[in-house]
């Protein structure tokens, strides 16, 4: 597992790569799906629930129209907080996020495959092959025009000798 440090000034350092590192690149060591953990660097306490909230708040603030959170959700996540037994959210939550993710994947994968062969592509495709034989057609048996080589078009009998 690949250790961050996590320093003082707030700097974030990979010990394998041996570079300091911004919340973005561990954002991408996520959806590469690499495990890390981030760790005091003086204490080794460890803060990667800290730093993976703080990769979430950067995500909601980066992009207006992508909000995860709504603010009544985050709310009632406050509220849940508060409860005398906290209800067991995480593991709904955890287990609701991956099937939605599995079946996001499903559905592209799906979207994908149909689109591959789908009526339009089948019509492109035999359309390139068309336009590839009038090519080649017309390329090839026209008199009097001149192929890459420079040669006309007609075609010489040859035979096998020559008569006198």
């Amino acid at each position: 597992m690949r250790v961050i440090r996590k320093y003082a000034n707030r700097r974030l350092y990979d010990t394998q790569q041996s570079r300091y590192v911004t919340l973005e690149d561990l954002r991408r060591l996520i959806l590469d799906e690499e495990p890390f953990r981030v760790e005091d660097a003086k204490s080794g306490e460890d803060l990667t629930r800290t730093i993976l909230l703080s990769i979430i708040i950067e995500q909601e603030q980066a992009d207006g129209e992508a909000e995860v959170f709504s603010n009544d959700l985050l709310a009632q996540f406050i509220r849940v907080y508060d409860m005398a037994q906290p209800l067991p959210l995480a593991r709904y939550l955890e287990q609701g996020t991956q099937l939605m993710l599995e079946q996001q994947k499903r559905m592209q994968d799906q979207w994908q495959q149909a689109m591959r062969h789908s009526p339009m592509e089948l019509m492109r495709e035999m359309a390139e092959e068309n336009m590839r034989f009038w090519q080649q057609a017309i390329g090839q048996g026209q008199p009097g025009k001149k192929n890459s080589k420079g040669e006309e078009g007609k075609e010489e009998e040859k035979g096998g000798g020559e008569s006198s």
